[in-house]
């Protein structure tokens, strides 16, 4: 499966400089938040796959839901025999409607349980922040959750992608890594994925 990988930055080479096809051969877009409605709807119009998101810290007030995306926030879905777990939002740095406490992520986490219990697991976990201490930064704002540590750690998932770190803000942050057996991928911009 082909899967595409989007979060915060919208990607110049699908957007801007797009030619016909470009975006044919995916099966699915992944969009880990902080996107406009508008991209998103045109990303999966042009490649004619689902896209599945969740919303970034930076998406409240969205004018309008995306045509034709599916969120997965707090949701546990299956494609194509893939279990993927959304949770967007970030670390709580100031009010807002997709900022979260560390007991507010676990709180989350813990109504998933019985789906995670029925579907034995997941595959992919998407989230819009990072886990603590794993290519996450120092300051609040850009603080990942210790909860996701304990989820990679118990389910083992094969991929956890994540955004809200840009690129910008620190080099020296991977794009691609690894906690365990799960491949970690910070999806700002895009990142295609050979799942």
């Amino acid at each position: 499966m082909r899967i595409l990988a989007v979060s915060d930055v919208e990607s110049k080479y699908y957007y801007e400089f797009y030619s016909s096809g470009k975006l044919k051969g995916f099966d699915l877009i992944l969009a880990c938040g902080d996107l406009k409605p508008a991209y998103l709807e045109f990303l999966v119009t042009m490649a004619g796959c689902p896209l599945y998101y969740v919303h970034g810290n930076h998406d409240e007030g969205y004018p309008r839901e995306p045509e034709g995306c599916v969120c997965i926030d707090d949701k546990l879905v299956v494609f194509r025999g893939v279990r993927i777990m959304g949770l967007g939002g970030s670390y709580r740095y100031r009010p807002g409607e997709y900022m979260y406490t560390e007991r507010q992520m676990r709180r989350r986490i813990r109504r998933l349980g019985f789906s995670l219990w029925r579907r034995r697991g997941i595959d992919i976990l998407v989230t819009h922040a990072p886990a603590k201490g794993l290519n996450d930064l120092d300051d609040l704002p850009h603080r990942g959750f210790a909860c996701f540590l304990r989820l990679l750690e118990k389910h083992e998932p094969r991929y956890f992608i994540h955004g809200h770190i840009h690129r910008e803000y620190d080099i020296s942050v991977p794009q691609k890594d690894t906690y365990g057996k799960t491949v970690v991928i910070n999806a700002c911009g895009h990142c295609v994925i050979e799942y």
